[in-house]
């Protein structure tokens, strides 16, 4: 679980990100939570974008997709998300305590 200090600090650093992957129409299936598994132990921290075409609430897709492939939800702002989990391979985002 984040503190209050270790989300504000990944804020700062995704506010210069351009999200890599789009959730459309098609919604969340099984190939999308893998390449943002993926995504998140090359990157550690990645901007997903929900499509106007999407029919589920980015406020309900960030916690459901966060518990799926084990990372933590960052940030919800409009219909972008931000999600972080800590690499088992490549950690280059050292979080303050």
């Amino acid at each position: 679980m984040l503190t209050g200090k270790q989300k504000n600090y990944l804020r700062g650093i995704a506010h210069k990100l351009q999200p890599i992957i789009q959730i459309g129409k098609g919604g969340v299936n099984d190939m999308l939570l893998k390449t943002i598994e993926d995504a998140l132990e090359a990157r550690e921290l990645i901007k997903v974008s929900v499509l106007q075409n999407c029919m589920e609430a980015p406020k309900i897709l960030a916690p459901a997709i966060a518990e799926a492939v084990g990372g933590e939800v960052v940030q919800v702002i409009g219909r972008t998300l931000v999600f972080y989990k800590e690499s088992n391979n490549k950690k280059e985002i050292v979080l303050p305590k």
